[in-house]
């Protein structure tokens, strides 16, 4: 089956949140409704458009697990680097938009500093910025910013606990991306765990109060339903005609645009995809994507998240919102996708 050709006017338009305005606006942490119903379908391969400089590109987004894998591990057929007129972020001279030698050479340069042994010898001093945050959280007396106030600093400050070395060679983009995606994901999944109920009890943070022992597991299946990660993963143009998993051809020249958020949840791979499951294992979802693009600082964001979040868990089971869900505003046209601010008070 070759991935069929369909006029502009008549593709869906990408990203699902996009408003009149040309501006992405998520209205809380769910995913959009789309990508459940996309990922469950026959046809895995769906054409869609997207504005770039102000004109209408034509693409497909990949919706199966497999496929979505395939994408994003062969840079051989599926090239960042030729998909740069294509894609509405310049990343051109980063490592976003490198292919092959010239991607792993700039990824050498730093992937050492971030591998799980590494990551792990920086635990204490990232457990003790936790602790330094909450104590000025805790000092506003009763009520606060979660994100101002904790999550943001809290990011922030460990980015110091890296190497000086490192520093100089980590390109601003990752620092900035890592401090925002990990100041983002301890709101947004404070927000769900705050208005999900979860076996019996009202909310699943009350059963993480009560169960810690599920806090890791808890946070991969939050890590799939409500990445942090805004409008899927970046364009890939196709090198050379080429056969997907799913059976799917696509064309050399081709723009494809892998989606995770469709990809985690494909009923293929996680069964009843859109339960939240704290006991979901195995749980390969993709939200920090896959071979080598796979987010050089994961590991080392994973940490803080569940260092972070184990904390005010302990210390501030009581911690709660100070405002009714709905009011809380999201980030629009942003990359990465979280609250502006979280007001709590315990």
């Amino acid at each position: 089956m070759t991935a069929a050709s369909h006029p502009v006017d008549t593709r869906l338009r990408h990203p699902f949140y996009l408003h009149d305005d040309g501006i992405n606006r998520p209205a809380g942490p769910d995913k959009h409704w789309r990508y459940g119903r996309l990922a469950a379908e026959s046809d895995p391969v769906v054409p869609i458009v997207r504005e770039v400089a102000g004109e209408l590109t034509p693409a497909y987004l990949i919706c199966r697990h497999a496929d979505v894998r395939e994408v994003l591990r062969r840079q051989d057929v599926f090239s960042r680097a030729e998909a740069g007129s294509a894609d509405p972020v310049d990343i051109a001279g980063t490592m976003l938009g490198m292919d092959g030698p010239e991607h792993a050479q700039a990824r050498d340069s730093i992937e050492d500093f971030f591998t799980p042994a590494a990551v792990a010898r920086l635990s204490d001093r990232i457990e003790a910025e936790a602790e330094a945050r909450l104590a000025v959280l805790t000092a506003r007396g009763g009520r606060a910013d979660l994100i101002a106030d904790f999550a943001l600093p809290f990011a922030l400050h460990t980015i110091g606990d890296l190497p000086a070395d490192i520093q100089v060679k980590l390109p601003i983009s990752l620092v900035v991306g890592g401090r925002e995606t990990a100041a983002s994901s301890i709101g947004t999944f404070f927000h769900v765990l705050h208005t999900r109920p979860y076996g019996d009890h009202p909310t699943a943070w009350a059963h993480l109060v009560a169960h810690p022992e599920q806090v890791d597991r808890a946070i991969t299946e939050l890590e799939r339903l409500h990445s942090t990660g805004n409008a899927d993963a970046m364009p890939r143009r196709v090198r050379a005609d080429v056969r997907l998993p799913s059976g799917v051809s696509l064309r050399k020249g081709d723009i494809v645009v892998p989606s995770p958020d469709a990809a985690n949840r494909d009923p293929r791979v996680f069964p009843d995809p859109e339960r939240m499951d704290f006991g979901r294992d195995p749980n390969p979802h993709l939200s920090f994507g896959y071979g080598p693009h796979y987010c050089v600082g994961a590991h080392w964001g994973a940490l803080q998240v569940r260092v972070a979040l184990r904390l005010l868990l302990r210390e501030l089971p009581g911690l709660r919102l100070a405002v009714p869900p709905e009011q809380v505003r999201w980030k629009a046209g942003q990359l990465i996708l979280g609250p502006e601010a979280l007001p709590v008070r315990w």
